[in-house]
């Protein structure tokens, strides 16, 4: 039977199904705080550090930082969330991630050395590279296989309206505090490490899953299995390095406070707005897919979702309003809510269940070192050429890699159900 004539039940096609399962809700608040007071968190970083140096490379090692401990510890990470419980290793993560959080609000209060604050970002970073696919692989254990299309979406609706309100609450924030502290920054960093408190009790009180049957032992050739199973299947190899280049390449919002301030004339609540726009659209386009059937042509929607992508980053960078910026922001973050839900069901339902946490960790690796990395670029060559040549060079450069992506993988336009099977 072709994935386009598979029946639907009932409770697939109900929209709130997945929501009556108390552990996959405790899930998603749990992950919907946390990321609140992380999305907090970056835009408080990014603010104190442009004020502290007034340069936009110091922006831009945030992401070089974060990338070099994902790259250190996607391996290891990917092994253990095969081989340890994956709610054990949630948990010991965010409390690493809450002590990161105590000692950057120290370092500001303190008004420390820029260097610890890198630090405690490599630490933060570290945390969530453990974090993401122990996660990931954690969240099919929740919901049946037939609901998970459903939870993937919810989940991803949760993390961005915690993207919404984060930035917009951050920026908000450090302008109220700024008129009677010091540091205001600092202030925001204890309020994330409260969230990620709050994140560590409800995970706590979700229902242990089965324990590891089979323990491997940790070598090359376990490290590498998650590689290899991606190597072998065009369809997910395709999808991850379309986001990856994506991400790299037309990402703008490490230049963000360099907008905001220089360009926009929008002030530290204009950046939170800035920050909130991607997300917002993120939202809005969750909402609309979770009360839809699952895709029907979701390698194509992707490609032109891409695309879009692409198209909107190039209008952000060369506005000169803010609403017309933010627009383009929105734009951008409605289709990128379309790639993660396509690629994210298809990893973790294309993939067994002894392989996700490696699968998980290859996944994070591409997109999250992408995510550095394309900070570290943009920052770069916003220093070199000026941020307005960074910003619309890497729409362009979505667009053309959308059509390499195409072109090299034709399973990737002739993907159609989005379900477990290609």
């Amino acid at each position: 039977m072709s994935p386009e004539s598979t029946s639907e039940s009932p409770e697939t096609q109900d929209a709130y199904a997945v929501l009556r399962n108390r552990d996959f809700v405790r899930y998603v608040i749990g992950r919907l705080i946390a990321v609140l007071g992380q999305q907090m968190l970056t835009v408080a970083v990014g603010w104190e550090l442009y004020e502290r140096t007034n340069s936009a490379l110091a922006l831009g090692l945030v992401g070089l930082t974060e990338m070099v401990a994902m790259v250190l510890c996607t391996l290891p990470a990917g092994h253990l969330a095969d081989n340890v419980n994956r709610k054990d290793i949630i948990q010991t993560a965010m409390l690493v991630a809450v002590a990161s959080s105590v000692g950057l609000a120290l370092i500001s209060a303190m008004r420390g050395p820029v260097f610890g604050v890198y630090t405690c970002l490599f630490a933060a970073s570290v945390a969530r590279t453990f974090l993401w696919p122990a996660s990931s692989a954690f969240l099919t254990s929740l919901v049946p296989r037939a609901l998970f299309p459903r939870a993937v979406t919810w989940n991803s609706g949760a993390f961005q309206l915690s993207s919404v309100a984060g930035p917009a609450l951050s920026g908000g924030l450090i302008a109220l505090l700024g008129r009677h502290l010091a540091h205001p920054a600092a202030a925001i960093y204890a309020l994330n490490a409260l969230a990620g408190l709050i994140c560590f009790v409800l995970v706590a009180f979700i229902r242990r899953p089965p324990a590891v049957a089979n323990r491997e032992k940790m070598t090359l050739a376990s490290l590498i299995t998650g590689f290899q199973f991606v190597f072998a299947k065009p369809l997910i190899l395709g999808m991850i390095t379309l986001d990856m280049f994506a991400v790299l390449l037309g990402g703008a919002t490490a230049l963000l406070p360099v907008y905001a301030k220089d360009i926009l004339h929008a002030g530290p609540d204009g950046l939170g707005l800035l920050q909130a726009a991607l997300p917002m659209g993120a939202v809005s386009c969750a909402l609309f897919l979770a009360h839809r059937r699952p895709m029907r042509k979701a390698g194509r929607t992707l490609l032109w979702a891409v695309t879009v992508f692409g198209a909107a980053t190039i209008v952000f960078g060369v506005s000169k309003q803010f609403w017309l910026s933010f627009a383009a922001l929105l734009v951008c973050g409605m289709v990128d809510n379309v790639s993660v839900v396509v690629r994210h069901t298809s990893v973790q339902l294309l993939t067994p269940d002894d392989k996700r946490g490696r699968v998980s960790a290859v996944n994070s690796l591409f997109i999250g070192t992408s995510n550095e990395l394309g900070g570290f670029e943009s920052g770069f060559v916003a220093h070199w050429l000026g941020p307005v040549f960074s910003v619309v060079s890497g729409g362009v450069c979505t667009i053309l890699v959308v059509i390499a992506v195409a072109l090299i993988w034709p399973e990737l336009r002739r993907y159609g159900r989005l379900e477990g099977s290609a």
